[in-house]
């Protein structure tokens, strides 16, 4: 945070226990890594921009109260928002492992062609979640 290459967001129900967290910072995605069908659509700029949650995790003592849940939907929420003042075509993430991966996908993110593990939600279907 001091050198400004990512905001921390905690989630604490007594200002002392961290229960979770997740971090959100800008990162370029490579039009080329896109599904094909969707590069197309965009402009053809080498480097797209997005936001990257680069890392959100639970405490072992939270685990199983849906609270990684409520940090990814709090997450997609800010992302979308600063997306009116800061152009992010879609939100980020890079699954540490199979089960995370498996975990975003449950929530719509998409493979990217590259890197592995590397998956994406375009801001317009978080657009449209939220309008809901």
């Amino acid at each position: 945070m001091e050198r400004r290459v990512a905001a921390v967001f905690v989630l604490t129900s007594d200002s002392r226990v961290v229960a979770g967290f997740y971090t959100l910072s800008a990162v370029t995605v490579r039009l080329g890594y896109l599904p094909a069908e969707l590069a197309r659509k965009l402009p053809r700029y080498p480097d797209i921009p997005a936001t990257l949650i680069g890392r959100l995790a639970i405490s072992l003592q939270h685990r199983g109260q849906g609270l990684g849940e409520l940090l990814l939907l709090d997450a997609l929420h800010r992302a979308l928002q600063h997306s009116n003042s800061v152009a992010s075509f879609a939100v980020v993430v890079d699954a540490k492992d199979e089960g995370a991966a498996r975990y975003y996908l449950k929530y719509g993110f998409l493979p990217l062609v590259a890197p592995p593990n590397r998956l994406f939600l375009p801001m317009a279907t978080i657009e449209n979640l939220f309008a809901k």
